[in-house]
């Protein structure tokens, strides 16, 4: 893949304050450029930045029918109610439903939970989930991550004498559902200050909440923000803010005592002995819990969440895993499958946008060949599937584009549709397809911006390995958790030359093992890069090249320095400058 370089060089005054910021932070200015760029730029806001503080949480009563909502929990578990906690199949509604479960079982007995079968029901408030919560005398539904397009669902809930609270991230449409409570920071009447929590995050607010109007401390509420930083590291929301505040205090407690159920997967995972990062949930631990939801049903997933035995845990992990290894079988093929069909389709080739369908195609895996596709092509891309009449699809979009947007201009051909900026479900009649492609396309052509579909890499800062220290290594790692709005920091280097023992590796030779220098010091750097041995031949040939890289602990020595290499190029011509 060829890869454009993005680097905007500090101007002086930002060159300035990072030197000024650099001395009273005892840090290298490369790291305090990079706060500045991140808009901190006095020594308070980095060490609130470094230092985050569950004190500086969010009242969670500024958050619009939060006091009904309160108080409806309340009255339901005065009058000995049964509850319901629902939510959807994902990682977000797992790990959300398994928080408020787990939390509200200490205080209440009457209480049950249920995740609807993405196959049997479809994604969110489901006819039979409400039967079922009649069947079972449930009087309140709590639901998490999804329900707020769900109008008539909810109205057939209260035919039903069953009252709904709502804690959804999801955007909402003009009219809302008749829910008693709607919790939900993208409404537009809505005053909370912070926009864009997971899902599991509008349920964590509603517990504090109820914690604060109970007059229950907020240290019981901690042993479950593990599940706040899965949930927000696996739905891909920006760690920004009040998510960075939960994500911070999530790892520690993944880290240091993770509920049962994380512990299981973690030991399945092999992740066992060292310290978890975002990345560890986004590409291990997320995966397995949604293989349930994807391959059979999320309620496993959830039932493995809130187990308090360890021995129980870990056989429901191992069955999560197999899952997980059916998942990733059935989204190779799927996902081959759909290149053979761009590369086939000339003219889809070469549109902006990329929208394919296969009545075969398994419904619980879309939504990664969606991404998949997105990552290969950079294009907006909608994967449709046949489930009997309709046609039900997953988006993903490339940075800076909202497809949700795009989806919603189209909804005059759409049986449904929700979502957010980067990803997007929808459902729609199977002989519209065609349609709904030409409409989505023409919106993609009027919007994007030629930039937004070039592969491109954002340079954060270019340095040469005598920058590469021990202690700015280890305060790099001050700036974690990373994520949208705070990414792991990349940095370039430019001529280096291979040391004379690189080499390839892997199953099938397609990695790079590296040993480098650079002209300004005697430093060997090790690296590794990925799916690069392309570039193999070049690097052998002792000429010089420019590197892209992130810096990474060496899992395998201890203490050791690593560069993971996300892009080899050599020095051309009509190359963007990095100096």
């Amino acid at each position: 893949m060829h890869f454009k370089w993005n680097y905007k060089s500090p101007t002086p005054e930002e060159e300035r304050v990072a030197k000024e910021l650099s001395e009273k932070l005892s840090m290298s200015p490369i790291l305090t450029q990079l706060l500045i760029r991140r808009g901190i730029t006095t020594e308070s806001a980095a060490k609130r930045f470094f230092r985050p503080q569950l004190s500086d949480l969010i009242n969670p009563f500024l958050m619009k029918d939060m006091d009904i909502a309160v108080d409806r929990l309340n009255d339901a578990m005065g009058r000995k109610e049964r509850i319901l906690v629902y939510g959807d199949y994902d990682v977000d509604g797992c790990t959300a439903v398994a928080l408020v479960y787990k939390f509200l079982q200490q205080f209440y007995s009457n209480i049950d939970y249920y995740i609807p079968d993405r196959y049997e029901e479809g994604y969110g408030v489901s006819k039979k989930g409400i039967d079922y919560a009649k069947e079972t005398e449930v009087k309140l539904i709590i639901i998490l991550d999804c329900g707020i397009k769900a109008i008539e669902e909810i109205a057939y809930a209260k035919k039903q004498g069953i009252d709904f609270i709502i804690c959804d991230h999801h955007v909402p449409d003009e009219t809302l559902p008749e829910a008693v409570a709607i919790l939900n920071p993208k409404r537009e009447d809505d005053p909370y200050p912070f926009k864009h929590l997971s899902g599991c995050g509008v349920g964590f607010k509603f517990m504090q909440a109820f914690a604060k109007n109970n007059g229950i401390p907020f240290s019981r509420l901690i042993p479950l923000l593990d599940f706040c930083a899965v949930s927000i590291a696996a739905d891909i929301v920006p760690v920004i803010d009040e998510n960075r505040i939960l994500a911070f205090h999530g790892l520690r407690q993944l880290n240091q005592n993770p509920s049962i159920g994380l512990k299981a997967i973690i030991d399945i995972c092999g992740l066992n002995n060292r310290e978890l990062s975002m990345s560890d949930i986004i590409f291990k631990i997320g995966p397995r819990i949604n293989a349930s939801g994807r391959m059979e049903n999320g309620k496993e997933s959830v039932d493995l969440l809130v187990e308090k035995d360890l021995r129980v845990a870990l056989h429901a992990a191992k069955l999560i895993n197999e899952y997980n290894e059916q998942r990733k079988d059935i989204d190779k093929q799927m996902t081959e499958e759909a290149n053979q069909i761009v590369e086939r389709l000339e003219n889809q080739r070469h549109c902006s946008s990329i929208v394919l369908y296969d009545e075969n195609w398994k419904k619980g895996v879309i939504g990664i060949v969606a991404s998949r596709l997105t990552e290969i092509y950079f294009r907006p891309t909608v994967v449709l599937t046949r489930d009997g009449e309709f046609a039900t699809g997953s988006a993903r979009s490339v940075t800076g584009f909202d497809v949700y947007s795009a989806i919603k201009e189209c909804r005059h051909l759409l049986v449904n549709f929700g979502g957010h900026t980067y990803a997007a479900g929808l459902t729609l009649k199977w002989d519209k397809i065609k349609e709904f492609r030409k409409s989505f396309q023409k919106y993609v052509d009027d919007h994007i911006q030629p930039e937004q579909t070039e592969a491109m890499l954002h340079i954060d800062a270019v340095i040469d390995f005598k920058d590469i220290t021990k202690k700015l290594h280890n305060d790099l790692k001050r700036f974690a958790p990373f994520g949208p709005g705070n990414p792991k920091p990349l940095f370039a280097t430019t001529n280096v030359y291979d040391y004379g023992t690189s080499k390839v590796v892997g199953r099938e030779q397609e990695h790079i093992k590296l040993e480098l220098v650079d002209s300004k010091s005697s430093n060997v750097m090790k690296g590794i890069a990925f799916g690069q041995s392309a570039s193999a031949r070049y690097i052998k040939s002792k000429r010089s090249f420019d590197i892209a890289y992130t810096l990474e602990d060496n899992i395998f020595k201890h203490n050791a320095i690593q560069l993971q290499i996300e892009d080899i190029r050599p020095p051309e011509e009509d190359a963007s400058p990095l100096s």
